[in-house]
């Protein structure tokens, strides 16, 4: 293998790579010392097969309190044709999440953490650490709710008098008293709850199959009977006489003592409640067997108010023995009850670190196990309503048969068998939830998305999560407080039906985006299936309780945004990654359409970012000012050019790209950065220009610094770089923004007061009033006031130009003072024609230190002898004329000519002149001194207008159409800026960037 000699150095062997992804566990990287040591072998933790891995414990989970305490009241309060539709929508729910749920486990290893897991690699830290949460809400609040149903049946059917309290009272202490016992036998260790996981599995299983035993055996003669006082179902407690049952409207029996009044103890005459007059007694066979024809009285719902007699409109009254509704019911509210009782079917995927093949096991043991429950539920619906009357049925608590659980009366041999069933079997529900909701929280710590529950992913010394089982312990106490089965069931709804939901939609965004790595090996699903999941998990939230599903939503959005606040750094290969990509393409495509319009139009700014040596940004307050520019919208790109060649400098280039990404992060500034390698730094800058972006994303605004120092340097690349990158963005048809002062701008948490003064000279399209408008929308200019200063040529009528300008920005609805400045007519001073020659005098002198090698003192010597060689002229080889030629460039179209300029000396200024110059037979061009007065005058005025101005924004004047003028140019713009604190020049596109129209 010499041939990849390298390769395999690098990269690592085959056998290598396999052993550690065999090797892979729980999510953590196995330590390749002890993989080595095992020849490329772990010890296998994971033995658990299908049935008792997935199948058994969904089935037990399942199957939980619901089903033996409320399934009768539902079938009774909502009729067989509504309650078979509520359990329907139920199972279809949780059987297209499993299905979503089987394509997502079977598309690469599961570890631990299981639905956690599978949610938020699909969806992304944010996504995945709000449903997660949410879901471990879900499993410890179902803790509550299983130990409130074994509670309820201990305390109501087991053991009446231990209620010492009253129901909910009585609730809540044992209630506490067993969750302690389930902490302590959770934290003893997973062992045991597995052992009594079987236990409460055979209860399960055997008293299910009691009660169809019973379902079919039953018949009038062996039926419990019940008594009604009309349509009015009446505690056995109520109708009871020494034992015996009296169900009669005797004067002598219990029921007239509760109906009537005593008017005349001596004549025995009575005043009777005027239903008790029109009704009559009746014994009613509570449970008459299928044969009985009962199912079609059942059809139908009889949802009750609070308050009222079940099953009737009336109120009634529980002091005569009338049974009365406890709570109101509806189609949504039992839905929302009855919901719970479907979950649990991401027992097994829960386990997934324990399973031999996870991805085989979770889909057959989940889909097996809905399948299983599911008939079971839609049957026993039909046979509740078919088999026992609905008087009975919608006894909740089982009053009418003297306490009895309903469901108890019904199986076969006797109740009591049901009672302790339904008792162990909630407790190992209960067990179950209070073992595998601290390991899903310990999961979502060790993730480190959620960094304030980092604390909780430390595990004891035998890898017992504690510190998770505490905070479960505790969030199961809070429910346990609530104390009625009926109000924590819609709590479980909401964040079980979030969780299913966001499964659902992981699969349906996976399989429609086709990402690359979506190859489940599960093939029985459909986008459309799982949409429609999604549908139904949405629906059935706000169905059963609009309010708890607006609390579950608002606690999932507050966790996203604290997760991608805090910055989450995983980077998992989300579907929702995905997903931004594909609305990015589609936006890119819509963008490519065409150039934006005006009223749409903002700097997408280019930002080039001098790196010093030590590869830091040289001036990171210019990122500050262009995030300002934008007014915290639009593109920004900052970017950076280092000279080299690539190979050589691509460590360097990364380096650079980190520092700026770290800027631009600290910062917080929406954008992006990049640095290239050139080995032409303006090659390099005019590839950013041109290139930069992508498709209709690209920026029109381009942000640079001034060169500072130029003067000083003896390399022409000091202000080449700067004047060639004006000609290319000029090319380019963008706009330009040179910052100089940089260093003096404010912070973004600094508040500026004063003025920021624009000097319009030349029409930009417009980007001179836009830019300052966008800046006050910042916190740094918010309070500073726009002023706008134009100038008038020899031509022009400055009164009707200051009107025009002020209806203008009227117009544009920006505020603004405005005034105008004169400029025409004025003498060209000795001070300008003095700073002209000397400029251009300099000029020469840099460019023979440039072509012929000599040292500046040299040539400092000779112009002061005049030329004439001595001691100055003995280090130099050869010599040097300081005949200085006027510099040619572009032609002008200023009709102008030498013989019509005015010059103003005085008698000094003028000896002195010629003095200086007396020895140097030159003059300076005339264009170079109309430039260099224009430049001057309008510093004077900008100095004297704008001295105070906390900004000074102008056009920057055209560069150069020839190289020869570039030193020129640069003095001139020094001219033009000189005594100014903060300084930005602009240069427009040439397109018109605001409107006047809405």
């Amino acid at each position: 293998m010499a041939l990849y000699e390298d390769d395999l150095h690098h990269q690592g062997r085959i056998s290598t790579i396999l052993s550690r992804i065999n090797a892979y566990q729980g999510g953590m990287q196995p330590n390749m010392r002890d993989v080595e040591k095992s020849g490329g072998q772990q010890k296998k933790k994971a033995t658990l097969g299908t049935v008792l891995g997935v199948y058994l414990p969904c089935i037990q989970n399942i199957f939980g309190i619901l089903l033996f305490v409320r399934m009768t009241w539902v079938v009774g309060m909502a009729g067989a044709v509504e309650a078979f539709f509520i359990v329907g929508i139920c199972c279809c729910t949780t059987l297209l999440t499993s299905i979503s749920m089987s394509a997502i486990a079977t598309n690469g290893v599961v570890p631990a953490g299981g639905s956690y897991f599978m949610i938020s690699r699909s969806l992304g830290p944010e996504f995945g650490g709000a449903v997660g949460v949410l879901f471990y809400l879900g499993t410890s609040v179902a803790t509550s709710m299983y130990i409130i149903g074994a509670v309820e049946i201990l305390v109501v059917y087991m053991a009446p008098g231990i209620n010492l309290f009253g129901d909910t009272n009585s609730f809540r202490l044992y209630g506490t008293i067993v969750l302690l016992i389930l902490a302590i036998i959770v934290f003893i260790g997973v062992a045991f709850v597995s052992k009594f996981a079987a236990v409460s599995l055979a209860c399960v299983t055997i008293s299910i199959l009691c009660i169809y035993i019973g379902i079919f055996i039953a018949n009038e003669d062996s039926s419990v009977e019940v008594c009604l006082l009309g349509d009015r179902l009446l505690t056995m407690e109520s109708v009871m006489r020494n034992g015996t049952m009296m169900c009669t409207k005797n004067v002598t029996g219990p029921i007239h003592d509760n109906y009537c009044q005593i008017l005349n103890a001596s004549a025995g005459t009575y005043v009777c409640d005027s239903y008790f007059n029109d009704h009559n007694t009746s014994i009613l066979k509570g449970i008459p067997g299928l044969a009985s024809g009962v199912f079609s009285k059942n059809a139908m719902n009889r949802y009750t108010q609070q308050g009222n007699v079940i099953g009737t409109d009336m109120h009634g009254n529980p002091s005569r023995g009338e049974i009365v509704a406890d709570i109101t019911t509806s189609f949504m509210i039992l839905l929302g009850i009855y919901f719970p009782s479907c979950t649990g079917i991401m027992a097994g995927s829960n386990r997934s670190g324990d399973l031999a093949d996870a991805q085989k096991s979770i889909p057959v043991g989940t889909i097996v196990a809905i399948i299983t429950t599911s008939s079971v539920y839609l049957s026993s619906v039909l046979f509740f309503a078919g088999t026992v009357e609905g008087d009975l049925l919608r006894d909740k608590y089982g009053e009418s048969i003297g306490g009895s659980l309903l469901i108890g009366k019904l199986a076969w041999p006797h109740e009591w068998l049901i009672r302790i069933g339904a008792f162990l079997s909630t407790l190992g529900a209960g067990l179950q939830s209070l073992t595998g909701a601290p390991r899903l929280l310990q999961a979502i710590a060790q993730d480190g998305v959620i960094p304030f529950l980092s604390v909780f992913s430390v595990t004891t010394k035998r890898g017992e999560p504690f510190r998770a089982l505490v905070l479960t312990v505790f969030i199961a106490f809070i429910g346990v407080c609530i104390g009625v089965l009926d109000y924590v069931a819609p709590i479980i709804t909401m964040f079980f039906l979030m969780c299913y939901g966001f499964v659902n939609m992981a699969c349906a965004l996976q399989t429609l985006l086709r990402t690359p790595n979506w190859r489940p090996r599960f093939r029985f699903y459909h986008w459309t299936l799982s949409l429609v999941g999604l549908a139904l998990c949405i629906t059935l939230m706000f169905i059963s309780s609009w309010y708890y599903a607006l609390a579950a939503i608002a606690i999932a959005c507050c966790i996203y945004k604290y997760i991608e606040y805090k910055g989450a750094e995983q980077e998992w290969g989300d579907g929702i990654r995905g997903l931004a990509m594909s609305a990015a393409r589609y936006s890119l495509l819509r963008l490519q359409e065409g150039p934006p319009h005006t009223k749409n139009w903002r700097p997408q700014l280019l930002v080039l970012m001098k790196l010093d040596a030590s590869l830091q940004p040289k001036y990171p307050r210019m990122v500050q000012f262009a995030n300002q520019l934008k007014a915290g919208k639009g593109l920004t790109l900052v970017c950076s050019v280092l000279e080299g060649k690539f190979q050589e400098r691509s460590a360097d280039a990364l380096a650079a790209k980190q520092t700026l990404s770290k800027m631009v992060k600290e910062m917080n500034i929406k954008g992006f950065s990049d640095v290239s390698v050139a080995t032409d730094v303006t090659e390099g800058i005019c590839s950013l220009v041109q290139n930069a972006g992508l498709g209709g994303l690209r920026h029109n605004t381009v942000v640079m610094g001034w060169p500072y120092g130029w003067r000083h340097s003896e390399d022409e690349q000091s202000y080449r770089v700067f004047l060639e990158t004006v000609r290319n963005v000029s090319a380019a048809g963008l706009a330009l923004l040179v910052t100089k002062g940089i260093n003096q701008f404010p912070e973004p948490d600094v508040k500026l007061r004063g003025t920021i003064d624009v000097w319009w000279i030349v029409h930009d399209g417009g980007l001179l009033m836009l830019l300052p408008f966008l800046l006050t929308r910042e916190r740094p200019w918010k309070h500073c006031k726009l002023r706008i200063f134009t100038v008038a040529q020899m031509e022009d009528n400055s009164i009707t130009m200051k009107k025009d300008l002020e209806h203008y920005l009227y117009q544009l609805r920006i505020g603004a003072d405005v005034d105008v400045i004169e400029m025409s007519g004025q003498d060209i001073s000795a001070y300008t024609y003095e700073r002209t020659l000397m400029m251009e005098q300099r000029t020469q002198m840099l460019r023979n230190m440039r072509v012929k090698k000599i040292e500046p003192q040299s040539i400092v010597d000779r112009a002061h002898h005049g030329g004439n060689p001595g001691a100055g002229d003995q280090a130099s080889p050869q010599k040097v004329h300081l005949q200085l030629e006027s510099v040619p460039e572009e032609s002008s179209t200023d009709p102008e000519s030498p013989a019509q300029e005015h010059f103003t000396f005085t008698p000094a200024a003028a000896q002195k002149l010629k003095t200086n110059h007396k020895n140097v037979n030159n003059k300076p061009d005339h264009k170079n001194v109309q430039r260099m007065h224009t430049a001057v005058r309008l510093n004077e005025h900008i100095v004297e207008k704008s001295h105070d101005a906390q900004l000074v924004i102008l056009n920057l004047p055209a560069p150069p159409k020839a190289p020869a003028g570039d030193e020129n140019y640069m003095e001139f713009l020094e001219v033009l800026t000189e005594g100014i604190d903060r300084v930005v020049m602009v240069r427009g596109s040439g397109r018109e960037v605001i409107t006047i129209y809405s």
